[in-house]
């Protein structure tokens, strides 16, 4: 038996090792080399981590990202968890339908959905037209190249990393509970409070988790829609790259960001697995 085993693992290995060596070789070698470069700034070894960290400007920066992250994972939670109910409540024939709402965007280019909110966002855009032919606003409101612009945009393209998380959640629980909270006199709001809202957590945490960590470094709609005041750290990184050719100054936030999704990721791991959050991915 143990002779199996041994020879079973070993395949597995072998069947490994390929994918093993791609990562190695476009992952981690490139990974090893950009920390080496952080420490290349001709000031010093810790010349650039000192300017990244303590340059006020960079620090609004470092701010300003994770403030839109925060902001755009709480609304996309906020809307993501009615719709993930409503998914496990509805018919097939309407689940079907709002599925396809929800998944079809994936099947577009981010780009292509950010130019598209370029168009409605414009100052002479729909949504401005609606509102000032509604009476609602008397003069058009500055919807785009600042952060209003920035939140919508990324909202809508993050929207259903957190609905699928939750809608699997709220999947698995027995709706026997929700009635036997119901026949026992609960109202709606105290059921929601006290079965089913601690019941979804896992998938709502997975959700935030998984959006947050996916908007720390999001580049195409912010740099589309936002304007030099809602700067993010991505937009930092490649305009030091392709603007100022500081390779060891961009290397350094680079270094920066991944220390903060790592933390990140810790602080959740406290509250769900790593491999939940693959799985939302998957």
């Amino acid at each position: 038996m143990s002779g199996a085993g041994g020879t079973g693992k070993g395949a597995a290995a072998a069947l490994m090792a390929p994918a093993l060596v791609v990562v190695a070789v476009v992952f981690l070698a490139p990974l090893v080399r950009l920390f080496a470069m952080s420490f290349e700034a001709k000031a010093g070894p810790l010349a650039a981590y000192l300017e990244v960290l303590g340059d006020p400007i960079y620090r609004h920066v470092f701010v300003n990202t994770f403030v839109v992250s925060a902001t755009v994972t709480a609304v996309a939670i906020a809307i993501a968890y009615p719709t993930a109910f409503a998914l496990t409540r509805i018919g097939p024939a309407w689940r079907t339908l709002l599925f396809a709402c929800v998944l079809f965007p994936l099947w577009i280019s981010v780009l292509v959905r950010t130019f598209s909110w370029m168009l409605l966002l414009e100052r002479n855009g729909p949504i401005n037209r609606v509102l000032v032919g509604s009476g609602l606003i008397d003069q058009p409101l500055s919807l785009l190249f600042n952060r209003t612009g920035v939140l919508i945009g990324m909202v809508q393209v993050l929207l259903p990393y957190a609905v699928l998380p939750i809608y699997a959640a709220v999947l698995r629980i027995d709706p026997a509970l929700i009635r036997a909270s119901e026949g026992l006199g609960a109202s709606r709001l105290r059921t929601f409070l006290s079965v089913l809202l601690p019941l979804s957590m896992r998938g709502v945490a997975t959700a935030a988790t998984f959006v947050f960590l996916l908007a720390l470094g999001f580049f195409i709609t912010p740099a589309l829609l936002g304007g030099p005041a809602s700067m993010t750290l991505s937009m930092l990184i490649d305009s030091l790259v392709n603007e100022r050719l500081d390779w060891p100054l961009a290397a350094a936030a680079s270094m920066v960001l991944m220390v903060a999704a790592l933390i990140v990721v810790g602080l959740a791991g406290r509250f769900v697995s790593v491999r939940a959050i693959a799985e939302a991915h998957r």
